[in-house]
């Protein structure tokens, strides 16, 4: 087992950069199997956390071609972290044999057309986020989103709004419980903003939801590592893969509508019901947006 260390400490425990995280998830095995989502690593994925229960995550079971662009993220990022270029070793580079029949005689027949989008503070666009703005602008339809976290800039929720305004059904599923209150507090005041705008927000009841997916019109889904926050859009590494498949998206709306019957709507007569506590709390919370 090998271990490379992203952003290390330079000043004993003192890390200067510790506001950039590395918040991808890769898995790739034997450079024909790849795995991206929300889930970490950690005992509450297997059995459950005392303090939030069930959790709720979406992650991918990617086969063949699409396994590249994790590998070759994976590959940058160990260079990163080690100086060391395991793509000149055979056994981890898949370019190399991906041409020959014996590699592709494991792989199921099921193709379809997905794209492996990465960002961070190292690239000099948001790719991940104007992949959203991209879909939003885009839908004619509906448009469902999952996400912890729901802090979005000024360019996302405007593309939201419009399209809410527009006639096309927004839905958002958020958790129903904090796991850091203020970032909490400010997904509930930018969710009002959405409710304002024509939107629909439900919150997820059977545990804590940690998704990070998006699907439109039945036609394009994504499901990656990045939140819908300012955080995921600037600050973190963070990788999704895009789906232009039917198929796939139509199993991914099935998922969420199922868990639309775990959920609990936020009305708008609700929202504005609030009490004058969580008012100034949310108030607070989104007025610290840009750093939380």
């Amino acid at each position: 087992i090998r271990i490379g260390i992203f952003f290390p400490a330079t000043l004993g425990r003192i890390n200067l950069r510790v506001n950039y995280r590395n918040h991808r998830k890769i898995v790739v095995i034997d450079g024909k199997t790849g795995y991206v989502g929300g889930f970490n690593v950690g005992k509450e994925y297997v059995d459950g956390d005392p303090r939030f229960g069930h959790w709720r995550d979406n992650h991918l079971r990617i086969t063949g071609g699409g396994g590249f662009g994790l590998l070759l993220r994976f590959a940058l990022d160990w260079h990163y972290a080690t100086q060391e270029n395991i793509l000149q070793d055979v056994k981890y580079a898949m370019f190399q044999k991906i041409d020959s029949p014996e590699y592709f005689q494991d792989i199921p027949n099921e193709m379809l057309r997905m794209q492996i989008i990465t960002s961070g503070p190292d690239s000099l666009t948001k790719q991940i986020r104007d992949n959203y703005i991209e879909i939003f602008n885009h839908a004619r339809d509906h448009i469902y989103i999952q996400t912890p976290y729901f802090i979005p800039d000024d360019a996302v929720i405007s593309a939201l709004s419009f399209a809410a305004r527009s006639g096309v059904q927004v839905i958002l599923m958020i958790p129903n419980k904090p796991d850091h209150p203020f970032v909490y507090s400010a997904t509930l005041s930018w969710a009002g903003t959405l409710l304002e705008a024509g939107g629909k927000v439900y919150t997820y009841e059977n545990g804590f939801l940690h998704a990070k997916t998006i699907m439109a019109d039945g036609k394009i889904s994504t499901v990656g590592t990045a939140n819908m926050d300012i955080r995921s859009f600037q600050l973190n590494f963070e990788v999704n893969a895009v789906m232009y498949d039917e198929n796939i998206t139509r199993i991914l709306e099935e998922h969420f509508w199922k868990d639309i019957e775990c959920s609990r709507e936020i009305t708008l007569e609700m929202y504005k019901n609030r009490c004058l506590r969580q008012r100034i709390r949310e108030q607070f919370s989104r007025l610290l947006s840009p750093l939380l």
